[in-house]
């Protein structure tokens, strides 16, 4: 089975590795991948210790949690990157990202901020278009 982000490799040789090593991505886009395998999952220590701290919603981690467990989650679709390379220090992601709630499709539609700090990759939030 291919990982839930939508690569053609398995979820351990994929996300995984990134949910094991505290986001240590190399591109911004791989960050957004793994947080997308980590709604999939719910897994809201991923989502929090990947989120920049000048943004992080950490009074709402159960709610955010809860409202990933309540939907069924069907892909990821990347429609654009810029920059967030190995050597940059800053990207955007733009994806959809499909799933069903109460027997409807519903999509979130993104253009996500990303920044480097210390050689790590964090989500910063909506970027600016």
């Amino acid at each position: 089975m291919n990982c839930y982000c939508g690569n053609n490799k398995t979820y351990k040789s994929c996300c995984e590795v990134f949910h094991l090593n505290n986001g240590k991505t190399e591109t911004a886009q791989q960050l957004m991948r793994s947080r997308y395998s980590a709604f999939v999952l719910a897994n809201g220590d991923y989502l929090m210790a990947t989120h920049h701290s000048a943004t992080r919603p950490t009074s709402e981690k159960i709610a955010i949690v809860k409202w990933a467990k309540s939907v069924e989650w069907i892909k990821l679709e990347i429609e654009e990157t810029t920059k967030g390379l190995e050597k940059d220090k800053e990207g955007t992601v733009t994806f959809n990202a499909y799933f069903y709630k109460n027997g409807k499709v519903d999509v979130i539609h993104e253009k996500s901020a990303f920044k480097k700090e210390n050689n790590t990759w964090y989500y910063v939030g909506y970027a600016e278009s």
